[in-house]
């Protein structure tokens, strides 16, 4: 019996079971400890109530065999029954079951059952104590556990490997835990665990966690023989701190590491590709990635949820969503970490449509979204310009009980801010339990992105005040402020700030900025040296915001030179060659401007197609250049006509420009041509929306600037407040006035 227990053949066993003349203990005890072992808890039940009949009695430890096997299965029915059992039997008071009912009651999410349990023990052991502070670790009370801690210390309690081990896994949620890790890193080096490589491991994962990247290396190279346990820890430390510059080279770290690995001859967990596939995405190594995928398929570890996610990310990042699709299509078990994963590929990729039907399927199949995956739709619904959608997805939040976490309020924040309602900004800021560093940069950003600079820059100043420290994205937030409001001196000390005082990096977007106060100052020589000097000198972003700026202020021959400079850096993008078009039929140059036309069609580029969005109810409407299949398009037409003639009454008259067909000639065209999708938009929000509500308006391309000029004169002319959000920042028209100052 024994013999085929041990070799999972429970029918044989029993079967042996059956033909035996006579049965003593040990025979019941093995029989129910291989049913408890192989998760039939009704068969030890059942074994139980039939020694129990033969009153042959049961030996104590087959009842810790059947409340393990009930742990496992989170099985708190089954567990309190044999907890009865235990009772009846009269052997309540051993220490190993006492034990055993600790462990089953903590992990079927009963701790005060366990507790009672614990205290109400005759006699404890150091298993007892390190059961009681897991138990804590595992429902997310560390502060509860590092109490259990001192209480063992005190009591004189030998501290372990395991009751370390499981402290050292929970400090990372601990305010302040790199005290707390300081305290706990000298406790352990006092028993002389610090060595272990148990402990290391998860010693060195929370020095990384806590960005303690160096103390994370230096006890890995402390540790003599590392085993996986101890790879995988410092490999997910280097991929779980891959963010800003040094993201590439932790990425290729872990990848080294990993190598280091497979030539000592390990066999790689599914820890461990999960954590190497995040190494080949900070990396960028797809390929890479690719082989690993080969690696994870050889050693059948696809349908692990955890792989699953990982190489649906994987694929995401590289662009590949249909390959994304088909590792979510494979995985056997599509739970809430799949699901997720899939939407967030959707999105990352600006596939928002996709995503809000993958979300409806979800939702459908009866799968409950948690705060993050619902964050990053309301963020998408943002993307999309979608008010009323976002809106229904805070219903739902609410109605499950979600809105109280702050990561889910700030991604509400987001959502406003893209739409344009600062109003519902300040009021979910003010709403939100506990405020972080992002709401703050969210609620800075709001201000400057919607024509507040002066209120964004008193809020960063408050920010300080209450001892908050900014980073990489306050600071962002902070220069789009200084760039939007004109706010130059402040802008370059701000910038200087971030570097000399808070130590930051600056990224290609802060730069940015710089790039348009000196534009805004006039100072295109300055805007030009400071590209060339930076570690961005083959940024086309930096190069493409210094055209613009010297289109802005008239300087040509600039524009020309700036123009071909980004020919050269992004050969393959149609707005490079768009732009040296436009810049070519500006200067009169009309033979360089039909060669750049010829050069388009040799490469197949085509201009980008204006898309403008709005919504209006509960539908959203759409409008394309070159499409005159718009809903109410006569009505449209008519209420331009209205607006062309109302303007000219008040005196805004010759509303003409100069432009260049395909033969290369000049003609004059008018402004109001039905092209422009942003004045279509408009025309069909001002007629379809209540007078006293503003009419938002999405866009993928910048206005140019005869619409620019116009929509300022439709807020002058209706008195209504348009809102047009273009790739790079909002417009705020009312009174004939634009919240760019006219600087875009």
């Amino acid at each position: 019996m024994h013999f085929n227990c041990k070799c999972g053949d429970i029918i044989s066993a029993h079967q042996v079971f059956v033909r035996m003349p006579n049965r003593d203990l040990f025979s019941w005890n093995t029989l129910v400890a291989g049913y408890s072992q192989m998760g039939f808890c009704s068969v030890p039940l059942k074994a139980f109530n039939d020694a129990n009949f033969e009153n042959s009695g049961v030996f104590q430890f087959s009842y810790a065999s059947a409340l393990q096997e009930c742990a496992r299965k989170e099985d708190l029915r089954n567990g309190k029954v044999f907890h009865g059992l235990i009772v009846v039997s009269g052997v309540a008071r051993r220490p190993f079951l006492i034990n055993s009912l600790m462990d089953m009651y903590s992990k079927c999410g009963k701790i005060d059952e366990a507790r009672f349990a614990f205290d109400h023990a005759e006699e404890l052991d150091s298993v007892s104590w390190n059961l009681l502070l897991s138990a804590y670790v595992r429902i997310g009370w560390p502060e509860v556990a590092l109490g259990v801690l001192v209480w063992m210390h005190r009591a004189g309690v030998k501290l372990n490997t395991y009751a370390l081990g499981s402290i050292l896994t929970a400090s990372s949620t601990i305010d302040e835990p790199e005290k707390v890790l300081k305290m706990l890193h000298a406790c352990v080096a006092k028993v002389g665990l610090d060595l272990n490589a148990y402990v290391g491991s998860a010693m060195l994962d929370m020095y990384a966690k806590n960005g303690g990247l160096e103390e994370a290396i230096r006890i890995f190279d402390c540790i003599p023989n590392p085993n996986v346990v101890v790879f995988n820890a410092m490999i997910a430390g280097f991929s779980r701190l891959g963010t800003g510059a040094a993201c590439s080279e932790v990425g290729v770290e872990a990848l080294h590491l990993f190598s280091e690995m497979r030539r000592r001859g390990m066999m790689p967990s599914k820890f461990t590709y999960s954590s190497v596939l995040k190494a080949c995405i900070l990396s960028k190594e797809f390929q890479c990635g690719r082989q690993i995928h080969v690696q994870i398929f050889k050693n059948n570890l696809v349908g692990d949820a955890f792989i699953s996610s990982a190489l649906i990310n994987l694929y995401a990042s590289s662009g590949l969503v249909e390959e994304s699709l088909k590792c979510f299509s494979a995985a056997p078990m599509k739970d809430m970490i799949a699901w997720a994963s899939i939407i967030a590929g959707y999105l990352q990729n600006e596939k928002f449509e996709e995503a809000m039907a993958l979300f409806k399927e979800m939702l459908f199949l009866g799968r409950k979204p948690d705060q993050f995956t619902l964050s990053s739709l309301i963020s998408c619904s943002g993307d999309m310009g979608l008010l009323k959608l976002g809106e229904q997805i805070q219903c739902y939040a609410v109605k499950e009980g979600l809105d109280q976490f702050t990561y889910y309020c700030n991604s509400q924040i987001v959502l406003y801010v893209k739409i344009g309602d600062l109003g519902s900004v300040v009021r979910t800021f003010r709403d939100i339990p506990t405020i972080n560093s992002f709401s703050w940069s969210m609620m800075i950003l709001g201000y400057a992105l919607h024509g507040h600079p002066t209120e964004a820059l008193m809020l960063f100043d408050k920010m300080k005040e209450c001892r908050v420290t900014p980073d990489e994205i306050t600071f962002l937030a902070v220069l789009t402020a200084c760039s939007h409001g004109g706010f130059i001196d402040e802008g370059f000390r701000n910038f200087g700030s971030m570097m000399e005082e808070f130590g930051l990096i600056p990224s290609a977007n802060h730069c940015l900025h710089i790039v348009n106060l000196f534009g805004q100052s006039r100072r295109l020589d300055n805007a030009e040296e400071f590209i060339v000097r930076s570690s961005f000198n083959n940024e086309p972003l930096l190069w493409r915001s210094l055209l613009h700026t010297c289109q802005l202020h008239g300087d040509i021959e600039r524009c020309i030179l700036v123009g071909e400079k980004l020919v050269e850096l992004d050969p393959s993008a149609v707005s490079s060659f768009t732009d040296l078009y436009n810049i070519y039929v500006d200067a009169g140059k009309v033979s360089l401007a039909m060669r750049t036309r010829g050069k388009m069609r040799e490469k197949r580029l085509h201009k980008d197609v204006g898309v403008c969005w709005i919504e209006v109810g509960s539908s959203v409407h759409s409008f394309v250049d070159g499409d005159s299949s718009y809903p109410e398009s006569s009505a449209i037409s008519a209420k331009l006509e209205s607006l062309k003639l109302r303007m000219k009454e008040m005196g805004h008259a010759g509303f003409r420009y100069l432009d260049m067909d395909n033969q290369g000639k000049f003609k004059w065209k008018d402004r109001l041509i039905r092209s422009h999708v942003e004045r279509l938009a408009v025309a069909f929000g001002l007629i379809s929306l209540p007078k006293n509500t503003p009419v938002r308006v999405m866009s993928n391309l910048r206005p140019c600037k005869n619409c620019h000029e116009l929509l300022k004169l439709f807020s002058e002319v209706e008195k209504r407040e348009i809102i047009v959000r273009d790739p790079t920042r909002f417009h705020h028209f009312e009174h004939g006035l634009c919240t760019c100052g006219d600087f875009w």
